[in-house]
């Protein structure tokens, strides 16, 4: 069982970092900014996440098959990690989704569930606990597939709904990790607590806004259709003040830098994109140029240098 196997040893971190910028860029440079231990958990837990959204997306799996892979992940987060071996062989053979890098994931899936259980208990705990919240909502959303296996919201609950399936889970998991051995932060945990759905909501709004374009293509609406384009941006443009509440409060509170700076990074830069979203249309995205100054700005005004802030300049 993943709980005993105290045995295990993490793999280099270079290991986690390369899958990281095969499936998110934006992650793989952000992540660095944590201090260690919260960097290797935020780092595993985002990859448990993106293996999970993978079999969620699989456009080219079914939906009663994408269902039985999201149930056979959930039950290996309590399993020997090698148990593994027999889904990522069923996603060499038949792979769910085209993208090379969410392909080369689901082949290392035995390391990354390995690296999970060499996790200390209490981030393991919490991090399995959130994960397994997040594939439950996701399954309600693939049977909501119709006969064609396309996804259609209709209204903004709808859209509220899957946004916390994916991704508000998410913003309360991290806060989870971020008040782990930490004291000074114990002030604050409920007011970060009241804002991370919101925070991540915003986050989410904002890429279903990026790709809208793309997911159609897939068969996918997430943007509702009986609800105006400027609800959404209104929603999102809330959200993303929470958010900055969010990113404040852990300033206050006197978190570390590297937590700061990762949060300001992500919440600024939703921010910027919902911006040009608003003003250009959707799938608008911030060039790499506009992505650096949000880079260069959060390490000014925290006064911070670090080759993670450094490496911000290279987004696309």
């Amino acid at each position: 069982m993943c709980f005993a196997r105290r045995d295990l040893a993490f793999s280099k971190m270079s290991e986690i970092d390369d899958l990281l910028r095969k499936t998110s860029r934006t992650f793989a440079l952000t992540i660095p900014l944590l201090p260690e231990p919260t960097r290797r958990q935020v780092g595993i837990a985002y990859l448990l996440f993106r293996l999970a959204d993978t079999f969620e997306d699989g456009v080219l799996w079914p939906p009663r098959r994408r269902i039985e892979a999201l149930d056979r992940f959930a039950e290996l987060l309590e399993q020997d990690p090698m148990a593994a071996r027999a889904l990522a062989g069923d996603c060499r053979r038949t792979p769910p989704v085209d993208h090379a890098g969410y392909q080369e994931l689901l082949a290392q899936m035995p390391l990354v569930l390995a690296d999970f259980c060499a996790l200390e208990p209490a981030p393991r705990a919490s991090i399995r606990r959130y994960v397994r919240r997040s594939i439950a909502g996701m399954k309600e959303f693939v049977r909501r597939a119709d006969g064609n296996d396309r996804l259609v919201l209709v209204t903004l609950e709808d859209l509220r709904d899957y946004c916390y399936s994916v991704a508000g889970i998410v913003g309360e998991m991290l806060t989870e990790l971020y008040l782990l051995d930490r004291p000074q932060l114990a002030g604050s945990a409920e007011a970060l607590r009241n804002r991370a759905a919101e925070f991540g909501e915003g986050l989410q709004l904002v890429n279903i806004l990026k790709d809208a374009p793309r997911d159609a293509d897939d068969g996918r609406t997430y943007l509702p259709t009986g609800v105006a384009l400027s609800a959404v941006i209104e929603l999102a443009d809330r959200d993303l003040a929470v958010a900055a509440e969010y990113v404040d409060i852990l300033r206050r509170a006197g978190a570390d830098p590297g937590v700061v700076a990762f949060n300001a990074f992500i919440s600024n830069l939703a921010q910027s994109n919902l911006r040009i979203l608003a003003n250009r249309g959707l799938g608008a995205k911030l060039s790499r140029v506009e992505v650096a100054q949000i880079g260069a700005a959060v390490a000014r005004d925290l006064a911070l240098t670090s080759p993670a802030l450094a490496s911000l300049a290279t987004l696309e």
